[in-house]
C-alpha cells in the first residue's frame, strides 16, 4: 500500500500526470465502506493541499474531501443567483439553509438577509462552511450537523422573523424522511421555500406532501408550485438541476 501511494505522488507531482493539475491528491481505501456510504471513510493526504479551493460569485470556499460542491461552478453561479432572486429576500429575513454543503448558498444570500441558518449532515462540510462564512467576512451565519429531520424542526420553531424563507438542496433522492416536510407544513410563519431538485422525479414525494391537502398526518396550509425552472450543470448529460418556488396556500 505504501509503494502504491508513493507511486501516485509521483506520478502527479514529478511524473507524466504533473500538468494534468492535481493539487490536492487523497487516498481512500474502498474495502472499508460501511453501509453510511464513503462519506466516513477516513481520506489520507497522499500530495498536495489539504483542500482544494473555489471562486463562485464573488466568494472564496474552502471544499474537503467528503464535501460538497457543485462540479460546474459557472452554471451553479446561474443556480444561486436564480434561488437568491425567487427567495423575495430583504433585511428582515431569516433563510434556513437545509443540506447546506459547504454554505454555498446561504453564503452567497448573507449580505442581503438578517440571518442564515444551515444544515448538513457531513461533519467535514460543516467545518468547511464555517471556515468560508469567516473567510468571506459573515458573522449572521450559523451552522448545525446533523440529520435534517432531527434538527430542521427545532431550528425552524425557534426562528421568530417575519420573513422567513427555506432552501432545500438535498441530495438525488430528495428529502427521505417526510419529519422536514411535515416540519415546513406545521411551521405557518414559514411562507416560501426554494426546492433545488438534481432529480425531481426522485423528489416527486416531497411535492406532493408540500402541497396536498391538510390532513391527520399533514398539518398546516399547503404549498403551491409557482416558479420552476432548468439549469443545466451537466452539459452532454440527460441530467439538470431544476428550482422550484412554492408558496403558501392562504387558507
Amino acid at each position: 500500500m505504501a509503494s502504491l501511494k508513493a507511486s501516485l505522488r509521483r506520478y502527479f507531482t514529478d511524473g507524466e500526470g504533473k500538468d494534468s493539475g492535481v493539487t490536492s491528491l487523497h487516498f481512500v481505501r474502498m474495502g472499508q465502506r460501511t453501509s453510511a456510504g464513503t462519506e466516513d471513510l477516513p481520506c489520507e493526504l497522499v500530495a498536495g493541499d489539504t483542500w482544494i479551493h473555489e471562486e463562485l460569485l464573488g466568494l472564496r470556499f474552502r471544499i474537503s474531501p467528503h464535501s460538497f460542491f457543485q462540479t460546474n461552478t459557472l452554471a451553479a453561479e446561474v443556480l444561486y443567483s436564480a434561488v437568491g432572486e425567487w427567495a423575495q429576500l430583504d433585511h428582515d429575513s431569516t433563510v434556513l439553509d437545509v443540506c447546506c454543503g459547504t454554505g454555498t448558498i446561504g453564503i452567497s444570500l448573507a449580505k442581503r438577509v438578517r440571518k442564515v441558518i444551515g444544515i448538513e449532515l457531513c461533519q467535514e462540510a460543516v467545518d468547511d462552511a464555517k471556515v468560508n462564512a469567516q473567510a468571506n467576512g459573515l458573522t449572521n451565519i450559523e451552522f448545525h450537523c446533523g440529520k435534517a429531520e432531527d434538527i430542521f424542526p427545532t431550528v425552524l420553531n425557534a426562528v421568530v422573523s417575519p420573513n422567513v424563507t427555506a432552501i432545500v438542496d438535498p441530495p438525488r433522492a430528495g428529502l427521505t424522511d417526510s419529519k422536514v416536510i411535515l416540519a415546513i407544513r406545521w411551521a405557518e410563519h414559514l411562507k416560501r421555500l426554494v426546492y433545488v431538485a438534481c432529480n425531481a422525479k426522485a423528489a416527486m414525494n416531497n411535492f406532493i406532501d408540500l402541497c396536498r391537502a391538510p390532513s391527520n398526518r399533514v398539518r398546516g396550509a399547503p404549498f403551491r408550485p409557482v416558479r420552476a425552472m432548468a439549469v443545466d450543470l451537466f452539459p452532454q448529460t440527460m441530467h439538470c438541476e431544476t428550482i422550484l418556488l412554492f408558496e403558501r396556500v392562504d387558507y
